[in-house]
């Protein structure tokens, strides 16, 4: 089968594919006559492993090597033990976290939903518009930006910009790669972009951004995620890739009910946008 297919049946992106290959984490694939990919069904059930193992939270080499450890010796290696454990109770941190979270979006929800809702009733079928911002619009922004647009689907618009710009950070375009996002093509915009639009929500990701954030006509709500830098960790590159991996799950973990408190208080169910 051809890189697509694959991609498909694992549930993940081809460039993640091409991606795993290149650092290890899969085998190098054979190649046909005319040099391009050819895959089998041992390499679809190694990448569904590493693919359900890299969603509980796995670093992509433990990920690949538990895999092929299940996959070729027909056992776990006793030193992932203790990972798997890790992984247990991340989990259930993450639980007790998304409770939290999920009564403070509740609360939000009452206060969008006092905002009025006359106004939108003709935007009910158009998308959610969400802008995320931080100073340089490099990670955390890029990275939310990112996972809405995958999690939200048509339902909503999402842009991301910074007080100043700079660059996309490679670490970040890393950590959505490994998620199966292309973001090899994003750029860190400025603010002053964005001055002349209106948007659902207008959400800051660093304090110095919320405190410099100018105000959006017409925007309706205005909320803060305080999250760390991960760019500001210093260390080893794994150690500065895990800080952008512990952002990629904060993010995503925050999303999730954001996404259906913000449908809610539309007033709407998922995929009832438009698709333009």
């Amino acid at each position: 089968m051809k890189v697509s297919e694959l991609s498909r049946l694992a549930g993940t992106a081809p460039s993640a594919v091409r991606w795993y290959e290149a650092v290890g984490v899969l085998p190098p694939a054979g190649r046909q006559a005319n040099g391009y990919r050819e895959y089998g069904e041992g390499d679809l059930a190694r990448l569904r492993l590493v693919v359900a193992l890299r969603r509980l939270g796995l670093a992509p080499v433990d990920a690949g090597r538990l895999a092929g450890l299940c996959l070729e010796r027909g056992s776990i290696d006793r030193d992932l033990a203790p990972v798997l454990a890790e992984q247990r109770a991340a989990i259930a941190r993450q639980r007790e976290d998304l409770d939290r979270l999920e009564g403070e979006l509740l609360d939000l929800e009452m206060t969008v939903a006092a905002a009025g809702r006359a106004a939108r009733k003709e935007l009910a079928v158009t998308p959610i518009r969400v802008l995320f911002v931080c100073t340089h619009n490099s990670a955390r922004s890029q990275i939310a930006e990112a996972l809405l647009r995958r999690y939200g689907g048509a339902d909503f618009e999402v842009h991301s910009a910074g007080t100043e710009a700079t660059r996309v950070n490679p670490y970040a375009i890393r950590v959505l790669a490994e998620q199966g996002i292309d973001w090899s093509q994003a750029r860190s915009k400025v603010i002053t972009e964005f001055l002349d639009q209106e948007f659902d929500y207008v959400i800051t990701v660093c304090d110095r951004a919320r405190e410099t954030c100018p105000v959006f006509p017409g925007s309706t709500n205005t909320l803060h995620w305080g999250l760390d830098d991960p760019s500001e960790v210093e260390g080893t590159e794994e150690e500065r890739l895990a800080a952008f991996r512990r952002t990629e799950l904060e993010v995503s973990t925050r999303l999730r009910p954001f996404i259906e408190v913000a449908l809610r208080a539309a007033g709407r169910p998922r995929g009832s946008a438009a698709v333009t």
